[in-house]
């Protein structure tokens, strides 16, 4: 299983970022698609997931700001990033929890992080 992230970047505050990330491999079903985030010297929190079923969680911090959707079709999920502020800036990872072909064991994947930065 293979997660691709992109649409990282250098954004001023009060800008607007979009990530994507793809989700590829021998997937039986996906159970769950979310971004966490990791800023320097601090741990890894959750920004924003969707269940599958529908439900959504987003942090206290990003509510209104953000919005987390997919594109079943395609694996794929975004992160529609409005009103960034400085406190945003951190590494953004893509996760996922999946099913794959053959088993009935859920797996934990994660993509390989993409940087944003929102200047003052």
């Amino acid at each position: 299983v293979q997660l691709q992230a992109s649409g990282g970047g250098l954004v001023q505050a009060g800008g607007s970022l979009r990530l994507s990330c793809a989700v590829s491999g021998s997937i039986r079903s996906i159970n769950a698609m979310g971004w966490y985030r990791q800023a320097p010297g601090k741990q890894r929190e959750l920004v924003a997931a969707i269940i599958t079923g529908g439900s959504i969680n987003y942090a206290d911090s990003v509510k209104g700001r953000f919005t987390i959707s997919s594109y079943n079709a395609k694996n794929t999920v975004y992160l529609q990033m409005n009103s960034l502020k400085p406190e945003d800036t951190a590494v953004y990872y893509c996760h996922t929890e999946v099913s794959i072909v053959g088993t009935l064991s859920r797996y934990d994947y994660w993509g390989q992080g993409t940087q944003v930065t929102v200047s003052s």
